[in-house]
């Protein structure tokens, strides 16, 4: 009788050590799909508009011929200014289209309105002719910083290390979900925020 329980003891616990091993087996399995699901997940370069210092390398350090890396305008935070310091240089202006920042003219410049004899103006970038070499966000920043660069997703590249990146002297390039590629500066988010509680 005692040899008859020292079997079955035997039994139980080598029964017990294998559902142990198979429980600690998966939980191994699973934490292992768990970090290859985070690990798979797309990672693109952006530049976050905060350190952005537009120092012109975007436009002379991307692989590409044409910079993936393009400006883009903010509306909520724009003046509609008569005289945009993004668009005309901050010294011996004219208000004169001939006279902009933009070497390239892919900051288009479209009245709106006037009241009270103050004029409106809408800045729209032209992608097509946009450079990168951030010129006029520089200008803007002395204003309200409508204006910002990002990556273009559908020209970059994607390098494993991203030319730019490395020549960033305020590192604002870094690696973001693919799932949330666009940056915005933090003034521009609150005023998102602002906006979806007022409804």
């Amino acid at each position: 009788m005692a040899e008859n329980n020292k079997q079955v003891d035997r039994r139980g616990f080598m029964a017990g050590g294998v559902r142990v091993a198979g429980i600690v087996g998966l939980g191994g399995v699973a934490g292992l799909l768990g970090t290859q699901r985070s690990q798979s997940e797309e990672y693109v370069w952006q530049l976050d508009p905060d350190k952005c210092m537009a120092c012109t390398n975007c436009q002379t350090h991307c692989v590409l011929d044409e910079s993936a890396v393009k400006c883009v305008q903010f509306f909520l935070m724009c003046g509609f200014c008569d005289v945009c310091t993004g668009y005309f240089p901050t010294e011996n202006y004219e208000l004169n289209t001939e006279n902009q920042l933009c070497p390239t003219n892919a900051l288009v410049r479209t009245f709106i309105e006037e009241q009270a004899g103050v004029r409106y103006f809408e800045y729209a970038i032209d992608e097509a002719n946009c450079i990168g070499c951030g010129k006029c966000v520089a200008g803007c920043a002395l204003m309200n910083g409508s204006l910002y660069l990002q990556v273009r997703h559908d020209r970059c590249v994607n390098c494993n290390e991203c030319a730019i990146a490395v020549a960033c002297p305020t590192q604002a390039f870094r690696r973001v979900p693919a799932s949330e590629p666009n940056l915005l500066k933090k003034k521009a988010q609150e005023l998102l925020d602002e906006k979806a509680q007022q409804g």
